[in-house]
């Protein structure tokens, strides 16, 4: 039962910590960096979200994967399966799943349009740095 015990405070561990990671960084994203960002023009603010959501993105897929492995690690090796948890457990995976599969719109919809936007400015500006006529 000793090894039941230590999967399961791993596993915890890293379920809360995945949890904070994602769900602080959406708070520090939306509370503190938009206002923050609000006052700069399009272009830099455009670069600076491209350069902080990617960076953000890495680690939410990191999460998720984590967020998986320990919450069915705890489920399967300490709850002895679904048929055994609460309903609180199940709705705690309906709800993850469902921010996953928000966070895989966000990131292949308008996260996709934001870096060919981000790229197009990119171009431009470094076309007309060197004096040669800009990307239309």
């Amino acid at each position: 039962m000793a090894g039941t015990g230590t999967v399961a405070t791993v596993a915890l561990i890293l379920h809360a910590l995945s949890a904070v990671v994602w769900v602080g960084g959406m708070f520090f994203a939306h509370q503190v960096l938009r206002p923050a960002a609000a006052s700069l023009d399009p272009a830099p603010r455009l670069l600076l979200w491209s350069r902080v959501l990617g960076r953000f993105f890495a680690w939410v897929i990191a999460t998720i994967v984590l967020l998986l492995a320990s919450g069915y690690a705890l489920v399967f090796s300490v709850f002895g399966g679904f048929a055994r948890v609460g309903v609180h457990v199940h709705l705690m995976q309906g709800i993850g799943i469902l921010m996953m599969l928000l966070f895989f719109h966000l990131y292949f919809a308008p996260w996709s349009r934001l870096r060919g936007a981000v790229a197009r400015l990119t171009a431009q500006a470094g076309a007309g740095r060197c004096g040669a006529a800009p990307f239309r």
